[in-house]
């Protein structure tokens, strides 16, 4: 057989991932991963206000893009893939790691959600996705990999996810369908569900360490997922070797799921 050199997994690809906050972030995760197996990575930050605690990220990953976005103002999606046309011709892995809504929405129960809140919550976590996904397949000219990242509050109830849950369960759906519209593509979609992590929109979640420490106890592995875990299953998903895998919901959790 000789000894072949083995080309990166992702060698040659490039991938867009939106929703790095600080180092613990899923997003970041993905970054690395996609990174590592030698894709070029552009990374998006939120504002000036968070773009110090992003912009070291970027360059750990040796980011040749990295950009501003806010999806809730009117234009920054449209430039920001104007710019990635612009420098790069192509696309062909888009990670959505974003997800908001009002502070009272989250602390209180869903049934006093105001119309309001649950609107604002739906377009950044959910319409957000579906807008740049419309952008983000012309750019994937021979195929690509488009991630949103959910949570099994969308399939379960989860006490204290409140409002996020029925969020959650539309992005969910709005992948599958957009898997099944953009298939022809040979575009393919997924959620994925990562178990509890300490990240910054967990934070906000009532009595997230009790949540933490139920699902060590309960996890068939015995233990919590890092965002490393979610960053190399969304690379090997990425890749030629899940080329007819798309639309399903994809749990990263340590096997959380399927406990009773």
């Amino acid at each position: 057989m000789g000894n072949k050199t083995r080309r990166p997994l992702l060698e040659g690809k490039k991938a867009l991932v939106v929703g790095i906050a600080n180092e613990h972030s899923i997003a970041y995760g993905c970054a690395r991963a996609f990174r590592e197996a030698g894709a070029d990575v552009a990374i998006t930050y939120l504002n000036d206000k968070a773009k110090p605690h992003v912009e070291p990220l970027a360059q750990a990953v040796e980011s040749p893009l990295f950009l501003p976005l806010d999806v809730s103002k009117p234009g920054d999606i449209e430039a920001l893939f104007k710019r990635i046309r612009k420098e790069w011709g192509q696309l062909d892995i888009f990670v959505h790691s974003i997800a908001s809504a009002k502070k009272e929405d989250i602390k209180g129960g869903l049934i006093d959600c105001s119309a309001e809140g649950f609107a604002m919550a739906m377009d950044i976590s959910v319409h957000s996705f579906i807008r740049m996904a419309k952008l983000a397949a012309p750019l994937m000219k021979d195929g690509g990999s488009m991630f949103a990242m959910s949570y099994h509050g969308a399939a379960k109830v989860v006490p204290n996810y409140n409002v996020m849950g029925p969020v959650k369960a539309a992005l969910e759906a709005s992948c599958r369908y957009l898997a099944y519209e953009l298939g022809p593509q040979k575009i393919r979609v997924h959620p994925i569900s990562p178990g509890p992590l300490k990240t910054r929109a967990a934070s906000g979640l009532k009595d997230f360490d009790m949540l933490l420490n139920q699902a060590m106890a309960r996890a068939p592995v015995g233990e919590l997922v890092d965002i490393m875990d979610v960053g190399f299953a969304c690379a090997y998903l990425a890749s030629p070797y899940a080329r007819r895998m798309t639309g399903d919901t994809v749990y990263v959790d340590g096997g959380i799921n399927i406990m009773a």
